[in-house]
């Protein structure tokens, strides 16, 4: 794993839902980076902003300070311009930590900033699906309810097509649908590597997939229980396609669908993240 100087030159890029949700954190993550390193602060004003923030880094590590919706972001960004192999990113969790959390980042906003400064790279197995969209934690089918986001609109500056185009993309996919109540049961093929795992005929609960850092996905198929609870289905695999009738999906922060079919492939070691050296 390569290690970073505190002598660095960082670019922060501070989201603007996290400078609305909690300023303190913000202001704390900001003395610390820009103390121990050479930190160049940006505080992007949407969507668009970031991405041009994000390609102007040049030579300095880009650092988030923001939820997971900003995590998966910067990341999609770097893997649609094809820059993720050389690009290790650093991430101080601001506003829903869950995520951040989940892949081995401090949550508290000293102990994420320290890490950024002191901390190593670790590559990361990232699930890449046929839209072009990604995952960096966890997916689930049906969505699980919970709190969601909706999509506000975002204005298209005048500039370089391929960046009107992108803001786009990022804007609508993955939709920020509200979340929907898991069905009581819901008809699914699930595929693991061309194998099938349960069909249609066999009603399920839930479908989760969690990329790991072998080049395998885990995939977990719970079936629909009557009565005593059903033993869950377990299968691991580079490639998951999952098919039925108008499903949809959650993807890290963010729900997705309807779909009728979607593959899931494993980008081994495609990112890498910045984490405490001792993790």
């Amino acid at each position: 794993m390569a290690t970073f100087a505190t002598s660095d030159q960082l670019l922060v890029i501070i989201d603007q839902a996290a400078r609305q949700t909690d300023g303190e954190s913000v202001r704390i993550a900001k003395d610390v980076l820009s103390a121990g390193a050479a930190a160049k602060l940006c505080l992007p004003e949407g969507p668009e902003e970031f991405a041009r923030a994000l390609d102007r880094r040049g030579s300095r590590r880009p650092v988030v300070i923001g939820d997971g919706r900003a995590l998966v972001r910067a990341v999609t960004l770097l893997h649609r311009q094809r820059e993720l192999a050389g690009c290790a990113l650093s991430v101080v969790p601001v506003g829903d930590t869950a995520l951040a959390e989940s892949l081995g980042v401090p949550g508290g906003a000293v102990a994420a900033a320290r890490a950024v400064l002191d901390g190593a790279e670790r590559r990361l197995d990232l699930l890449v699906d046929d839209s072009d969209g990604v995952v960096l934690g966890a997916l689930g089918i049906p969505p699980a309810p919970g709190r969601a986001v909706a999509a506000r609109p975002v204005p298209i500056a005048s500039g370089r097509p391929w960046y009107r185009s992108l803001v786009r993309t990022l804007a609508s996919r993955p939709a920020r649908l509200p979340a929907v109540p898991s069905p009581c049961a819901a008809r699914l093929r699930v595929e693991v590597d061309g194998r099938t795992v349960v069909d249609l005929d066999q009603p399920v609960e839930t479908v989760s997939v969690t990329p790991g850092t072998d080049g395998v996905a885990s995939v977990e198929v719970r079936p629909l229980s009557v009565g005593a609870e059903a033993t869950p289905l377990l299968a691991s695999g580079r490639s998951v396609t999952v098919t039925g009738a108008d499903f949809r999906y959650r993807a890290d922060a963010a729900v997705s669908g309807p779909v009728r079919r979607r593959t899931w492939r494993v980008a081994e070691g495609a990112w890498g993240l910045v984490l405490p050296a001792d993790r």
